[in-house]
């Protein structure tokens, strides 16, 4: 089969096309002829800096859509050739890939195999961090950092379902905020002058719920930027600053919350929380009350493509690596 791998940290280039043997289904686990790939921020650091590598040679991709291929011992509810999305611990570069059969989801009806791909990864992020971690109330305020990516978008339609009084968002550029308004967003602030802007949008009262992958200064300008009994969770690290500290004074005079969360993470701790999340999320899709944009795609042989798109920080949406010629 082909698979797509890198052998050193570096830039787009290292990724290459190599042919691999199929992987077997262990007991517990299926294997899935993937049909298309999510290509997510993730990858691009595992490429540049070993993010969650444990060794090279590597094969990135966290999410894939296909139909089951093989079932190994002890897999109940997944049949030979049933149309899946799935996340996976690496290995979603590849024509064949190997998942965790918990973490496989069977399509809903009327789910194509393309749109699934976005899945795994986004939707139940998105929905932990509006729902379970940020527990945004009707007509409370929010506001999402990198509103115009996969994540945001998602997050600005179901901050929109669950009532927000006003969901605000940041953007880099002015073409990112525009895209990110057809997403549920009221307004959509400059990275630079975000803080400020709230504050004013607010008349200084400050968001009640703040989503940020971004971390560093970013997070701590974010906190002087929460209302009262306000809540902030970090879902990244995405500015490569040092983590910033926060300490207990700078919380209790309003008795603000700072939580955090990846979807990664928790898969690895709780899987069947992970997956009661994603079939909660999946409903979001097949009733319409989300949409999840795919705005480039590109064949597996182009990987590198696909990363340097990521990597210029001017893709919107979501980026899809197509397995089949």
């Amino acid at each position: 089969m082909r698979a797509v791998e890198f052998q050193e940290y570096g830039g787009p280039e290292v990724l290459r096309l190599v042919q691999a043997g199929e992987p077997e289904p262990g007991p517990g686990q299926v294997s899935i002829d993937a049909a298309w790939a999510g290509v997510n921020f993730a990858d691009i650091k595992a490429r540049a800096e070993g993010y969650r590598v444990a060794s090279l040679p590597y094969r990135p991709g966290l999410e894939v859509s296909g139909r089951v291929r093989a079932v190994g011992e002890g897999v109940e509810g997944l049949t030979i050739g049933q149309e899946v999305a799935a996340l996976v611990d690496g290995g979603g570069y590849a024509e064949v890939v190997l998942a965790e059969a918990a973490a496989v989801f069977p399509l809903p009806g009327g789910l194509d195999l393309r749109t699934a791909a976005t899945l795994p990864t986004v939707l139940p992020t998105a929905y932990g961090l509006i729902h379970e971690v940020g527990r945004l109330r009707a007509g409370e305020s929010v506001l999402v950092h990198s509103a115009a990516g996969g994540i945001g978008t998602v997050a600005g339609q179901l901050a929109r379902a669950a009532g927000a009084g006003a969901v605000y968002g940041v953007a880099s550029t002015g073409a990112k905020a525009e895209y990110a308004l057809q997403y549920g967003y009221d307004q959509v602030f400059p990275t630079e002058t975000f803080d400020e802007d709230v504050r004013s949008a607010t008349g200084g009262r400050g968001v009640d719920l703040i989503l940020d992958p971004v971390g560093g200064d970013t997070l701590r300008r974010g906190l002087d930027a929460l209302a009262v009994f306000g809540r902030l969770v970090s879902f990244g690290n995405a500015g490569g600053q040092q983590p910033w500290q926060v300490g207990q004074p700078d919380l209790y005079a309003l008795g603000r919350t700072v939580a955090g969360f990846s979807i990664l993470a928790l898969a690895q701790t709780a899987p069947q929380v992970v997956r009661t999340l994603t079939e909660r999320a999946l409903r979001t899709v097949a009733d319409g009350t989300v949409t999840l944009p795919v705005t480039a795609e590109f064949p597996l042989a182009d990987a590198a493509g696909a990363h340097r798109l990521v990597g210029s920080r001017t893709s919107t949406g979501k980026l899809l690596l197509r397995i089949g010629d």
